[in-house]
Parts: C-alpha cells; sequence; structure tokens
C-alpha cells in the first residue's frame, strides 16, 4: 500500500533559539516519517501533518495531536498586527506632495528662474539642507531662531533644517578664506524650513529665488537685482497692475530707530514686528 506524507515546519525562533530537524521521507510500503529534534537553545513549534493514499502507519508528532496549536503560534503575531496603527498617507503637517502634475508647473517656475540668472551672468550653487545649530543662533533675538527645526543627532551634534540660505553662503565663502574671486554673482533655490503658525498659502517649507552679490560697494548691485526682478515678472506675464516692488535699508531704519529711542539691542526685535504690521492689517 502506498502512503505518501508531507512534513510542514512552522519554526517561531525565541531570542534568536534554533532547533535542529532531520527528517526522511518514505513514499513506498509501511512507510513512517520520522522527527528527530535535538534542542540547542529551546523548543520551537513544529507542525507535522500526514496525508494518506489508502491508510499507512507510523508514530504522530505530539504536535498534530494538539489542535490548538496553530492558534497558539497565531495569537501572538494577530495581536502585534491589532497593535501597529494605519499608515497615514497625509504628509506631515505643514509640507506637501508634488504629484506629476505639479511637478511640471514647479519644473517650469524654476526654469525661469534659472534662465533669469543666466541671463545676469550668476552661477548657481548648493549647500546642504542640514546644518550646524549654531550658525542660525548666532544672532541672539532673530525671530528664526525660534522657528528652527532642530534635533541632536547620533552623534551628540546640535542641527538643524535650514531656514534661509545666507547663513550657509557666508560660510562657504568664509571656508574658502579669501579664495574666491570678487565680485561673487551666485544664485540658488533652496528649500527652507521653518516652524511657524501656518497661515493661508504659508507652510512650513517652502523653496526660494536668491540672488547674491559680493564685492560691489556701490548701489550697482542693487540695481542690478532689481532689474533681474523686473525681467522675471515680465518674463511670466506680471505687470505693475499684479505686483509692486518696495525697496527697504536696514541702514536707514536703523538711523530712524535710534532717533526715536529705540536701543540698539531691540533693534532685531523691533524689525520682526514691524515686518508684521502689515500681515497683521491685511488680516
Amino acid at each position: 500500500m502506498k502512503t505518501s506524507y508531507t512534513a510542514m515546519f512552522f519554526t517561531s525562533a525565541i531570542l534568536q533559539r534554533r532547533v535542529a530537524v532531520s527528517a526522511f521521507q518514505f513514499a513506498a510500503g509501511p512507510a513512517a516519517s520520522i522527527i528527530s529534534t535535538r534542542p540547542i537553545a529551546s523548543t520551537s513549534h513544529i507542525l507535522l501533518s500526514a496525508k494518506a493514499e489508502g491508510g499507512g502507519g507510523g508514530r504522530s508528532s505530539a504536535a498534530v495531536v494538539d489542535k490548538d496549536l496553530m492558534s497558539k503560534t497565531t495569537d501572538g503575531k494577530q495581536q502585534k498586527k491589532k497593535k501597529v496603527a494605519l499608515l497615514d498617507t497625509n504628509p506631515p503637517k505643514g509640507t506637501r506632495d508634488f504629484y506629476p502634475s505639479d511637478m511640471r508647473l514647479r519644473t517650469w517656475l524654476f526654469d525661469q528662474w534659472r534662465s533669469v540668472a543666466s541671463m545676469y551672468g550668476f552661477s548657481e550653487y548648493d549647500a546642504p539642507v542640514l546644518e550646524s545649530e549654531s550658525l542660525y543662533t548666532r544672532k541672539a533675538g532673530e525671530e528664526v531662531t525660534q522657528q528652527l527645526y532642530n534635533f541632536v543627532d547620533k552623534g551628540e551634534r546640535s542641527v538643524a533644517l535650514r531656514p534661509e540660505m545666507t547663513p550657509s553662503l557666508a560660510r562657504m565663502v568664509m571656508a574658502k578664506k579669501g579664495g574666491l574671486p570678487l565680485p561673487l554673482k551666485w544664485f540658488s533655490i533652496p528649500q527652507c524650513w521653518r516652524y511657524e503658525r501656518m497661515t493661508r498659502g504659508r507652510r512650513r517649507e517652502h523653496f526660494q529665488w536668491n540672488m547674491d552679490v559680493w564685492g560691489v560697494e556701490g548701489i550697482e548691485a542693487e540695481a542690478e537685482l532689481l532689474s533681474a526682478m523686473v525681467t522675471f515678472f515680465k518674463k511670466v506675464g506680471l505687470t505693475s497692475e499684479d505686483v509692486g516692488i518696495k525697496v527697504n535699508s536696514r541702514g536707514v531704519l536703523g538711523e530712524v530707530l535710534a532717533e526715536l529711542g529705540v536701543p540698539e539691542e531691540k533693534f532685531a526685535a523691533t524689525c520682526v514686528l514691524m515686518d508684521k504690521l502689515e500681515k497683521v492689517r491685511s488680516r
């Protein structure tokens, strides 16, 4: 009489415990399947199921007799699955996804910026999005120090996601120790991060177009930058009816505040308040 046995092994190892299993299968005569186990560190669960084509003999494993074995081996896994939270498909608060249609629009806009910057002789640069926290906290009192995405990494270093690009640019120029030919005309399109209260159209991560000129003492640099801005607006079809340009000067503002009796140590905080005046009026 022909008998066939199918052996299935479900082994769950706890703390890297193992079991050595040897199985011998016979396909003719009064065949039997022999299972021998040699525990190395602990026991594991072994399931043996037999399928006979007309009968057969042999010893049954204790695991076969235990009808609750499957529930014992799966209950723990099911409980673990219940504890796993459902995946949140939304991006982190304050950020956004760029689907292909969004990427096409963003790429078009960035191409316009690059085209204008190249037209005015600017070279593109970039820097790490992750910088040392001290790069932004050197100027105490600045609003940006209260809006940092900062943390301590695994090397016990205090780091932060860049909230703006100018400090990175200054670090790069200083790192060359005067080895860069002046004037510098560099531009960048960095992604910046600020943990601040969100308002309409204002998230916690954004891209911006930076154009920087170093080594020019006169107002020629400002004039060139303003010209580049106007060129961009015209290039994308915007006119003076759509946008306006305001020019400010920290030097002039500093003199005005000093005449009003504002102490120098309050200059940065006062600038932040003045910057928010127009935003408050528009609400």
